[in-house]
């Protein structure tokens, strides 16, 4: 059984930020477990990629929406760990896995207010809480925010109303786990170029333009500016930071 090597777990790790995250974990020579919402075959790529890295890798479906099913999707995560990993916990949850709608304050619908709150709220909340068991003490939570908690961009009020939410539960999470020395941080991305939001910073030219204008550092951030942040987040020499937010976001609207 393999028991020398960490075990970060990112959902949403097969596209976008979220592969980026994976793939920089993996050269610390971190075992990757990544989630998936429907593109297995990307999915499966995103794994061998990280296997010639020289680390072990898994990819399981999951929708972080879809309450009912948490339940399920951490029986097949124990198996996974199992059988893939001769392991029965791991040591890094970094919660990921999302989508943006824009919609005005006056226009947002609440089947719309709710996939948001189910998928960047509820669902982590409660996938955090059922990993607790199987999460080795001395281990980390990190929780993907966005630079719209502390800005705004009008059209996305759900969704930064979430991301602020979810860098207060954070906050608790660090005091409420800090017996057990597990430390939980926030990550929040400035506007990067993604299909994140239908692609709007990545192909929309004059909102492109706005953002260079916007930031420090003249340019739109990229996935790989987000992935090495997150890794070094899984590493001993992260391990006296606890209960931060730490905007990755190039100085953006300073």
């Amino acid at each position: 059984m393999e028991t020398n090597k960490k075990i970060a777990l990112v959902t949403g790790g097969s596209r976008g930020l979220g592969k980026n995250m994976a793939l920089r974990i993996a050269e610390k020579g971190i075992n990757v477990i990544i989630t998936y919402h429907s593109n297995e075959t990307e999915a499966k790529a995103v794994v061998q990629d990280m296997e010639k890295m020289g680390v072990k890798a898994l990819a399981l479906q999951f929708d972080g929406g879809n309450l009912p099913a948490l339940d399920g999707f951490v029986a097949r995560l124990k198996n996974g760990l199992q059988e893939t990993f001769g392991a029965d916990k791991f040591d890094f949850l970094i919660n990921n896995a999302g989508i943006g709608i824009n919609a005005p304050f006056a226009q947002t619908t609440q089947e719309q207010f709710d996939t948001l709150s189910n998928l960047l709220l509820k669902g982590p909340y409660f996938l955090t809480q059922l990993s607790l068991p199987i999460l080795n003490d001395g281990g980390s939570i990190i929780n993907i925010s966005s630079g719209l908690a502390r800005f705004v961009g009008p059209g996305y009020a759900a969704y930064g109303a979430m991301k602020t939410a979810m860098e207060t539960l954070s906050r608790y999470q660090a005091v409420e786990l800090g017996a057990r020395q597990i430390r939980c941080n926030t990550v929040a991305p400035g506007a990067i170029e993604t299909d994140f939001g239908g692609g709007m910073v990545r192909d929309n030219q004059v909102y492109n333009d706005a953002v260079k204008a916007n930031t420090a550092l003249g340019r739109v951030g990229l996935p790989q500016d987000i992935g090495g942040v997150v890794a070094f987040l899984c590493t001993p020499d992260a391990g006296w930071i606890s209960g931060q937010r730490i905007e990755v976001s190039g100085g953006m609207r300073l």
